[in-house]
């Protein structure tokens, strides 16, 4: 559907769930991806192994994004490896739900270090490198937790939300540089979280989405190459829900 040949993509998050959905379709498409880690080497590596026909234009890269110093020497590193960025998929998240009353402070800095300032970080330094080129595509993975504020996430949902306005800050910031930033929100998405749910707590979301079924990663990552697509060029700050018509 969309042509990336030539293109260099960063997927944080990207050997595992919607973000190895995101990485597969852009080097069908064509592009050159790095895709990132946090921790899980074996995952990252049986990923790697997966797709070995695309060789070199398959690049992992493990480092923690809510680092500033890991953030700040990988994009120093990327200098190195790609000529231009023209695209960031901020994916990587993590959750630690509980309600607000017995959530720690723990808990609750990790998704917002991981989620939020994750985010900030590795759009930071995107930005800047992108601004060599006047040219990028910004697309940040949020959720309709976000919107929806589901009960037992509140710093799921703070994170979520947050990557939203601050899209909106930075789609004016970059605008005139040919730069745009978007969100993408998925509801619920067929990958290995949801396989282990309870088959009465499946049946319960499914009964929560006007479709009354999950959604599929391909689905997800379509209108992620979407937004990353030059044909997308007068499009930002926007959002994008996938959910089946679970919306807020």
């Amino acid at each position: 559907m969309y042509n990336f040949e030539s293109q260099h993509v960063i997927v944080t998050g990207g050997t595992r769930g919607i973000g190895a959905g995101i990485t597969e379709n852009f080097l069908k498409a064509g592009a050159a991806v790095i895709a990132t880690y946090a921790g899980n080497d074996e995952a990252a590596n049986a990923f790697k192994d997966k797709y070995s026909q695309y060789g070199e234009k398959l690049i992992l890269k493990k480092f923690n994004v809510s680092n500033t110093n890991e953030v700040e020497a990988f994009f120093n590193d990327l200098e190195k490896t790609f000529p231009s960025l023209e695209v960031l998929v901020n994916n990587a998240g993590i959750r630690r739900d509980n309600i607000v009353a017995s959530m720690t402070e723990g808990d609750w800095d990790a998704v917002i270090d991981t989620n939020l300032k994750g985010t900030y970080n590795m759009t930071r330094f995107a930005v800047l490198a992108m601004m060599k080129n006047r040219y990028g595509r910004i697309i940040n993975m949020s959720s309709v937790g976000g919107k929806l504020g589901l009960p037992g996430q509140a710093n799921y949902a703070a994170s979520k939300a947050g990557q939203i306005a601050m899209s909106l800050s930075v789609s004016k910031e970059v605008a005139k540089r040919n730069i745009t930033i978007n969100n993408v929100c998925p509801g619920f998405i067929e990958t290995e979280l949801l396989k282990d749910l309870p088959e009465d707590q499946v049946k319960e979301y499914k009964s929560q989405v006007p479709m009354k079924r999950f959604g599929k990663v391909e689905e997800v990552a379509h209108a992620v190459l979407f937004f990353a697509s030059k044909e997308a060029s007068y499009i930002t700050g926007a959002t994008l829900d996938i959910a089946g018509g679970l919306n807020a």
